[in-house]
C-alpha cells in the first residue's frame, strides 16, 4: 500500500482553509472530469482528487490524516502506525457514508470499518446532542484489576477563518475489570450538546503493546524461556502473569514451543480466559572452554540427531 499526499493531490498547502480546499477541488474536478477532460489519465486523477476531498473537506478526517505527520512522501510504502488514531475524538457525523470501494486501499486503512473516522454514529436529526467516539489504549494489567486512568482526547475544530486546529481535554475514566479489546466504555453526557440533552462518549478499548504478553480475545500468551535441562528433565519454575508470578510445572520431555495452559488466568470474566505459557528452549552459550567441553561431551555421548526425520 502506498501513502497518498492528499494536499498535493488538491494542490493546496497543509494549512489551507476549508474554503480554499473546496475551491481547489471544484477547479480540479472541472479540469479532470472524465466527460469533458481530454487528459489521458483524467479518470484516475478525478478519482484521486475526489478521495482527497472526501478526507480534507471533513475536519475530523483531515485532523486524523494530519496526525500521520509530514515525513511521508506520496507513493512511499505505508502501513498505519499501531495506535495512530488512539485518543482522537470523533462525532457521529464522522461516520463515512460514501462508497469506500471507490477509494483506495490507503483510504480504507485509515477510514474504513473500525478505523478512525469510521465510528458509526446515529447520523440524522436528533434534538439530543450527538454521541462522540474515540479509541483509547490501556494496559493489559488494567483489564485484570480494573483502574481509573486519566485519558486525554484530541478534538479537531475550525477557527473563525475556517482553519483547522485541535482542542485537548482530559477525563478520568474508570476501566472495568475484565474489559476486552474492542469493547466500549460509555461516558454519559460527554458527547455534543443539543437542545434535547447531551450525547454520550464511547471509548473503544485497545491494548497497549506489551513486551511479554500477546492477547487473543480473553486468552493471554507468554513466551517463556527455559533451559534445555528444565525442558528435558522437568522443573518447577517461576513464571510472570499479569496478575503476579506463579509456580509453573514444566513436564519432563517438553519440546520447544510446547504450550502449557493455566486455566482461568487469562483476562477475568465469566468465564475467564486462559493464560498459555509457550516454552522457548534457550541454549547456553558456548563461550568458555568448560562450556565447550560440555557440548563436546554431549556430542559424544547423546547420539542425538535433530535431523533424523529428514533422512530416508
Amino acid at each position: 500500500m502506498q501513502y497518498k499526499d492528499y494536499y498535493k493531490l488538491l494542490e493546496v498547502s497543509r494549512d489551507a482553509s476549508q474554503d480554499e480546499i473546496k475551491r481547489a477541488y471544484r477547479k480540479l474536478a472541472r479540469k479532470y472530469h472524465p466527460d469533458v477532460s481530454r487528459e489521458p489519465d483524467a479518470e484516475e486523477k478525478f478519482k484521486g482528487i475526489g478521495e482527497a476531498y472526501e478526507v480534507l473537506k471533513d475536519p475530523e478526517k483531515r485532523a486524523a490524516y494530519d496526525r500521520l505527520g509530514t515525513d511521508w512522501r506520496a507513493g512511499q510504502e505505508f502501513h498505519p502506525p499501531p495506535g495512530w488514531d488512539a485518543g482522537f475524538e470523533f462525532s457521529g457525523d464522522a461516520a463515512f457514508t460514501g462508497e469506500s470501494a471507490a477509494f483506495s486501499e490507503f483510504f480504507e486503512s485509515l477510514f474504513g470499518h473500525g478505523a478512525a473516522g469510521a465510528r458509526r454514529g446515529q447520523a440524522g436529526f436528533r434534538a439530543r446532542g450527538q454521541d462522540h467516539f474515540a479509541k483509547i489504549l490501556i494496559a493489559l494489567e488494567d483489564a485484570y484489576h480494573g483502574a481509573t486512568r486519566p485519558v486525554t482526547l484530541t478534538t479537531p475544530e475550525l477557527d473563525p477563518h475556517g482553519r483547522l486546529h485541535t482542542r485537548r481535554r482530559t477525563l478520568n475514566v474508570q476501566i472495568p475489570k475484565g474489559i476486552r479489546q474492542g469493547q466500549h466504555i460509555r461516558l454519559a453526557g460527554q458527547g455534543a450538546s443539543g437542545s434535547g440533552g447531551v450525547g454520550d462518549l464511547y471509548l473503544e478499548v485497545a491494548f497497549q503493546t506489551h513486551p511479554f504478553y500477546r492477547i487473543e480475545d480473553r486468552d493471554v500468551y507468554l513466551d517463556l524461556p527455559v533451559a534445555p535441562w528444565e525442558a528435558a528433565l522437568g522443573a518447577t519454575i517461576q513464571a510472570p502473569t499479569p496478575a503476579g508470578r506463579v509456580e509453573l510445572k514444566v513436564p519432563p520431555g517438553s519440546g520447544n514451543g510446547r504450550a502449557l495452559r493455566l486455566k482461568g488466568r487469562g483476562i477475568p470474566g465469566n468465564p475467564p480466559g486462559d493464560l498459555y505459557v509457550v516454552l522457548q528452549v534457550v541454549l547456553p552459550p558456548a563461550d568458555s572452554e568448560p562450556s565447550r567441553a560440555l557440548y563436546r561431551k554431549m556430542e559424544r555421548e547423546l547420539k542425538f540427531n535433530p535431523r533424523a526425520q529428514l533422512e530416508e
